[in-house]
């Protein structure tokens, strides 16, 4: 039997469970990340205590000089945890204690370990939900960039894999930057979702002591403190928020990491990956791998794996706070660190690439993307529009047969399919013509991606605004 003497339950008990037991049941390998969040809840909370003179100032002094030398020592390096320590709001009173005595065994007044975990995590979350926004905003302002340098380049649009009509390169990168707009959207839902104080909430039903919840609320940057104890110390949905925006943004990663591997490939040739985002064959000398869009691709398995271990964790349990809750950590730490990453090596990969716009342009001409065009130029003369599509089928079963595109057709040729076809059909066919006249709000004509351009740079203007507000 191991000796209690080491648990904040002793008292309790006659012994404790063994070292295995010990080390199944521990988290300080996983949670020590929180080390600064439940230091400065631990000063605000001992700063009310003694402001209510719960404890006394005396007591609030020695607190706070000894969290602020075991801050200092865990940011340098010098600070030992102890394995025997069950979790870092263990290992940090623990400490206290040795360095300040009777003091640091105040510390733990009117609270419990139940609300005080979620505080730390909710500041926690708070603080990832505005370091991915930060991260977000990059990938949208190397988008948004590329938008800009590319605007003019003629590329493929494609539906089902196959190419369809062409668009602007600009319209296309645009697309995923409203993706990650949306990303951004969600990740300021879960900070407002973590911006409620649960500290005063104790283990279950509050506390006896006169405490000054709003006070420690103010002092932590909380905009609010919890309506109902049990939920404050149960509630993990905030955390739920927060690992949804990233696996979702993980999944809008993906899908860009896809498009750049195929448009990197010899097959498209669309692209060329700077030296610094690929890597080579240890048999092939020839090769240059797009591991690291592929690694992003390869990860978003594991982040949504990470949403689903939380919310299967979450499922099913009885009010209030219960052992499984540790269990939210590693699968939300886990999400946030790999979009995180992710986000960092995407902007990376799209500042540097170099984009082969003749090659794009040449792919806009293959695959009779103007065939659209040419049965709206039908309609335009009278044709129903089934009639339409069925005559431009046709012709494009011709082109097709004879190697050739729509714009490689003669007037007479087009007029042997109907006799509606005027001089002008070559003019309806030309690559630049096709994508201007998508002109509709959204579209991929010039002036309609121009604007576009400055509603996501409005956009980012915003989110950036926000993000300076809740830092200060």
């Amino acid at each position: 039997m191991s000796d209690p003497a080491k648990t904040p339950w002793s008292g309790r008990f006659g012994s404790v469970p063994g070292g295995f037991q010990q080390e199944f049941g521990a988290s300080l390998g996983i949670d020590k990340r929180l080390y600064a969040e439940d230091i400065d809840a631990s000063i605000e909370h001992a700063r009310m205590l003694a402001a209510r003179n719960i404890i006394t100032p005396e007591d609030a002094g020695q607190i706070e000089r000894g969290l602020a030398g075991i801050r200092a020592d865990i940011e340098s390096g010098v600070f030992a945890f102890d394995p025997a320590d069950e979790d870092i709001h263990m290992a940090i009173e623990a400490e206290l204690t040795r360095r300040v005595g009777d003091a640091g065994k105040r510390l733990h007044t009117a609270r419990s370990r139940n609300d005080q975990v979620a505080t730390d995590m909710r500041l926690y979350a708070k603080r990832r939900a505005i370091d991915l926004g930060h991260r977000l905003l990059c990938i949208r302002r190397s988008l948004a960039r590329r938008a800009e340098v590319e605007f003019g380049t003629v590329m493929p649009g494609y539906t089902h894999l196959q190419k369809a009509q062409p668009v602007l390169l600009s319209h296309h990168l645009l697309a995923y930057a409203w993706m990650f707009t949306r990303d951004f959207a969600r990740m300021r839902h879960a900070h407002e979702a973590a911006d409620v104080l649960p500290l005063g909430s104790a283990a279950l039903s509050g506390t006896a002591y006169p405490i000054d919840r709003e006070a420690v609320a103010t002092g932590l940057g909380f905009a609010s403190v919890s309506e109902n104890s049990m939920d404050a110390v149960s509630d993990r949905d905030f955390l739920l928020d927060l690992t949804y925006a990233s696996a979702l943004t993980q999944v809008h990663l993906s899908r860009l990491a896809e498009e750049i591997i195929l448009w990197s490939s010899d097959e498209f040739g669309f692209i060329t990956l700077d030296d610094e985002f690929a890597t080579g064959s240890s048999i092939m000398p020839q090769k240059k791998n797009p591991d690291f869009a592929e690694l992003v691709r390869g990860k978003t398995g594991r982040v949504i794996g990470d949403l689903a271990a939380l919310l299967v964790v979450l499922k099913g349990l009885p009010l209030a706070y219960n052992k499984d809750m540790q269990e939210d950590k590693e699968a939300a730490f886990d999400a946030i660190d790999t979009v995180a990453g992710s986000l960092r090596v995407m902007s990376g990969m799209l500042d540097t690439m170099h984009v082969h716009a003749d090659v794009m342009r040449a792919g806009a001409l293959g695959g009779f993307t103007a065939a659209t065009d040419v049965a709206d130029y039908l309609v335009g003369a009278g044709v129903p529009f089934r009639d339409a599509h069925e005559i431009v089928g046709r012709i494009v079963r011709e082109a097709e047969s004879t190697g050739r595109t729509l714009q490689d057709l003669t007037l007479e040729e087009y007029r042997v399919f109907s006799p509606e076809f005027g001089p002008d059909i070559r003019e309806a066919v030309d690559l630049d013509s096709l994508v201007s006249r998508r002109t509709s709000p959204g579209g991929t004509g010039h002036e309609a991606v121009a604007e576009q351009m400055q509603r996501q740079q409005a956009s980012i203007l915003a989110d950036e605004s926000w993000l300076r507000s809740v830092e200060r």
